[in-house]
């Protein structure tokens, strides 16, 4: 599913115009990343919630140079679902 599927079906259900629709979901998306990049996690009860999750710097391998790197330790977005999110996915 795209983000214009999205906005398809929520028009369609709510009867709101596609570019209202089309606004608040590409608000809401702007609004969650300017959340996690202040470092603050989103919670939406029953869905999920955004967090930042922490990587620590680790040493790979370069397979076809045959070399070792460092990958510093850095910081990633991640979702992770409520139970009752994942119980419904489960039935």
């Amino acid at each position: 599913m795209t983000k214009a599927d999205i906005v398809s079906q929520v028009a369609a259900a709510t009867g709101i115009e596609k570019i209202t629709v089309q606004t608040v979901v590409e608000s809401f998306m702007e609004t969650v990343k300017g959340s996690l990049a202040e470092g603050e996690p989103v919670y939406l009860r029953g869905f999920g919630s955004f967090i930042i999750k922490h990587r620590a710097e680790k040493a790979a391998r370069n397979i076809t140079r045959n070399t070792t790197i460092t990958i510093p330790e850095h910081d990633i977005p991640a979702f992770k679902p409520a139970k009752t999110f994942v119980a419904e996915i489960k039935k």
